[in-house]
């Protein structure tokens, strides 16, 4: 790996400070007061919409964007709102609207749902992401990258 101030390439390590934002200004997500992110392009850290808007970017960039739905986090999915059994889940949840649940996916990695509705008999569960369907405000400042050694 090379530490350089050369731009944001597929592939670059990038240490950053990050927030996410609807348009109405609710912050989903924030670095800005914590320890900065450090993402890999191309690696599935970052949606694609939020990678696009980093290449270019150098050293101490600063920027903000805002992106529509369709380029950050998609639009929603109504297929992915499911309605699952409650004997489905350990009685030791204590189930509500908006409680996040963790569940494994077929290939073994974790997916994030969360409760949108339930009676006594079903759990109606939410695997769209939050943001998907909103347009966000992307804010960056970018402290380093390093880019992947090029070999020829």
């Amino acid at each position: 790996m090379n530490i350089s101030n050369h731009e944001i390439t597929p592939g670059s390590q990038v240490r950053l400070h990050f927030s996410l934002s609807t348009a109405d200004g609710f912050e989903a997500i924030s670095t800005f007061h914590e320890e900065p992110a450090v993402v890999t392009l191309g690696q599935g850290d970052l949606s694609e919409g939020l990678e696009l808007a980093l290449y270019g970017l150098k050293t101490g960039d600063k920027q903000t964007l805002l992106l529509e739905a369709d380029q950050a986090f998609g639009p929603r999915d109504e297929g992915k709102v499911q309605t699952m059994d409650r004997s489905d889940f350990s009685a030791d949840i204590e189930l509500e609207p908006g409680l996040v649940i963790g569940f494994e996916a077929p290939s073994g990695t974790e997916v994030g749902g969360m409760v949108v509705e339930l009676d006594a008999d079903s759990v109606k569960v939410d695997f769209n992401h939050p943001l998907a369907g909103k347009d966000v405000v992307f804010t960056v400042e970018i402290l380093e990258i390093t880019n992947p050694t090029v070999t020829t």
